[in-house]
């Protein structure tokens, strides 16, 4: 057995990194040269993992067409090999590495929308949960509030970005129309993703809404990530705010801290 992991270790690295193929391969009845044969089964993971980055990054595509996007794929696909038996986990990187990408260097929002596309893609296979329990909330006595612990959403992710992602992301979606202006220099956007049933959903919030919605994922309870985000955002409206998180499936759980 251990020399058969071996040898498909070895066969898996010549189809991935190009490597020498595996001595113990039987070339007898090939119909073709051994070169071309792996050259096979390379097209077919390489096309596997194409279509995997099509899958997460619609957006993207669209963006850049369909050669360019084939080109950058190709290009990711060499430098990041598949590491998991599930093509859904492929392509985290792309954000990062669309913005080292020299033939896209002129497209400067195009790696805050594959960091959006992905968080929205995470989002959508995150494992269901359920809604927030009114009840709970309402047997909390008014003293005890500042203590509160709340839990989000396991789909929810903020993204920040200096171009208008949200308007972009929405702009090409199926249902938008085809008749939009996007002014590029109408300042930073902080996206919110989240998840209501099986619908992944982008909007936009307030710095504000944001850096108390961090500080909330991070653990605080909820007096201190108040005080900390009013410091910051005097105008800051924690009622409006828990209600709209709460309705939007955002919030989903709370306790009382230690």
């Amino acid at each position: 057995m251990s020399d058969l992991n071996n040898d498909l270790s070895q066969f898996a690295r010549a189809i991935v990194r190009k490597d020498e193929p595996s001595a113990q391969i039987n070339t007898r009845y090939l119909n073709y040269s051994l070169d071309t044969s792996i050259e096979v089964y390379r097209n077919n993971y390489r096309g596997n993992l194409h279509d995997a980055l099509v899958g997460a990054y619609p957006i993207v595509k669209q963006l850049v067409g369909d050669d360019f996007f084939r080109l950058l794929a190709y290009r990711f696909i060499e430098q990041y090999p598949s590491r998991s038996a599930n093509l859904h986990h492929y392509g985290a990187e792309l954000a990062d590495f669309a913005a080292h990408f020299k033939p896209a260097q002129e497209l400067v929002y195009l790696s805050d929308i594959a960091a959006l596309e992905w968080a929205c893609h995470v989002a959508y296979f995150v494992a269901d949960v359920d809604m927030f329990d009114l009840n709970k909330l309402a047997g909390i006595s008014v003293e005890q509030h500042p203590g509160l612990i709340f839990r989000l959403h396991p789909a929810i992710h903020i993204v920040r970005s200096a171009y208008p992602i949200n308007a972009i992301w929405h702009a090409h979606q199926p249902h938008s129309s085809e008749d939009f202006n996007i002014d590029l220099n109408s300042g930073h956007c902080v996206a919110l993703v989240s998840r209501k049933v099986d619908v992944v959903y982008v909007t936009e919030i307030s710095q504000a809404d944001a850096e108390w919605l961090q500080l909330i994922q991070a653990g605080n309870p909820l007096g201190r990530a108040t005080d900390q985000t009013l410091l910051n955002y005097p105008d800051f409206d924690l009622q409006t705010t828990l209600i709209k998180l709460v309705l939007e499936n955002v919030l989903i759980d709370v306790r009382q801290g230690e």
